[in-house]
């Protein structure tokens, strides 16, 4: 067995920083009317800025692939060259097209000239540490000395007005309110692009911060909770869920079936409760010491969450102190699979890390509420 240290960390945000006020010359007006929900959701989510593959005219500029690939290329430089990767591990929840797979499409953005193992991790926000401890495994097993393992997400191409002005006009054609389903509309103003990407080697760097990985544990509550954030579906009155191959396909636009949709009322029932209790068993399992964390890192998708999580966790016996929290929500948005990435890299480009550190990564999934952590030392 191998150790696995994070050597290096990219992060790619394309285009220019979106302000609160710009978002709808980005979306587009639904029904060419602004939006009655934005601006409470915009108020309770706390963010200020975020990132899109668009343009003010609403036109793609960027896939997925090319987001992700853009990340991965920020890691190449005279230690380790493209030519070196032997692993590509990649996560997402909104990929380009259901087939190829993410990591293929990646592959080719890349333009390595040569045949490598990949691998796509698929779901929510934990698809991205899902690729990272693909990779994790893989070096720590001796299966490869290196993996390159990235997160991200291009949700805005699913946001555009275009995609729901047949549910609004359907609506006013029933003479109900012209307006989507606030299940729907709400992560219009919560969700981001862009993506991170990390380099994983059996040793670390001579010189600047290399993290060790010490352990990434999941944990799943699927057997104990209905769906709460779905796409390619609509949920049904007990609970269960209706494919999008089981409707009628002039269902598919009318009622926003490929939309992602949120249930907010089991959301905040569940999310920071949960979030707490797996992260109470990773610390029982490891025999962590709470004071011994010197940094934490945990998505959250919305600042709604921020005061909520760390009261959890304090009742759980992890009374984390407010200045070992790092969070960069406002500025860079809700990322998703990417967000973990992105904030990494934030902090280990910071200069603030010191040797023998440890930082804490936590990762909540709302779709089924599956969660994630990892402990690093800094080295």
């Amino acid at each position: 067995m191998y150790d696995v240290f994070i050597t290096k960390a990219s992060t790619y945000l394309p285009n220019n920083p979106v302000s609160n006020d710009e978002m709808e010359t980005y979306l587009g007006l639904i029904n060419d009317a602004p939006s009655k929900a934005r601006s409470l959701i915009l108020r309770n989510n706390k963010i200020t800025t975020r990132y899109y593959a668009l343009d003010k005219e609403g036109n793609p500029t960027h896939t997925n692939a090319q987001l992700t690939a853009k990340a991965v290329e920020g890691l190449f430089d005279e230690k380790f060259k493209k030519e070196d990767m032997k692993l590509l591990s990649v996560g997402t929840t909104s990929p380009d097209q259901m087939q190829p797979s993410h990591a293929s499409m990646v592959h080719g953005e890349l333009n390595i000239g040569k045949s490598i193992e990949i691998n796509t991790a698929t779901g929510l926000c934990n698809s991205g540490m899902n690729a990272l401890n693909y990779g994790f495994l893989s070096v720590r097993a001796g299966v490869h000395e290196n993996a390159i393992c990235a997160g991200s997400e291009r949700m805005s191409a699913w946001m555009t007005a275009d995609k729901f002005n047949h549910e609004a006009e359907n609506l006013k054609a029933l003479e109900e309110r012209p307006i989507i389903a606030f299940k729907r509309e709400f992560l219009r103003w919560m969700l981001s692009d862009g993506a991170g990407a990390f380099l994983l080697e059996n040793k670390p760097r001579e010189e600047g911060i290399s993290l060790k990985v010490e352990f990434i544990d999941f944990y799943s509550y699927a057997h104990e909770i209905e769906a709460c954030m779905y796409a390619g579906c609509d949920k049904q009155e007990d609970g269960s869920l209706k494919s999008w191959a089981d409707y009628p396909s002039d269902e598919w636009l009318k009622q926003s079936i490929f939309a992602i949709k949120q249930d907010t009322k089991i959301l905040d029932k569940y999310i920071l409760v949960k979030g707490a209790e797996s992260l109470r068993s990773s610390f029982d399992k490891h025999n962590l010491d709470p004071d011994k964390i010197d940094h934490v890192l945990a998505h959250i998708s919305s600042g709604y969450f921020k005061d909520g999580l760390k009261e959890e966790f304090a009742k759980k016996g992890m009374d984390f102190p407010a200045e070992k929290w790092f969070y960069n929500l406002s500025d860079i948005g809700n990322i998703g699979a990417g967000s973990i990435f992105v904030a990494l890299e934030e902090l280990m480009n910071s200069g603030t890390l010191k040797k023998g550190e440890k930082v804490l990564l936590c990762v909540p999934e709302s779709g089924r509420f599956a969660y994630s952590c990892s402990l690093l030392t800094v080295c």
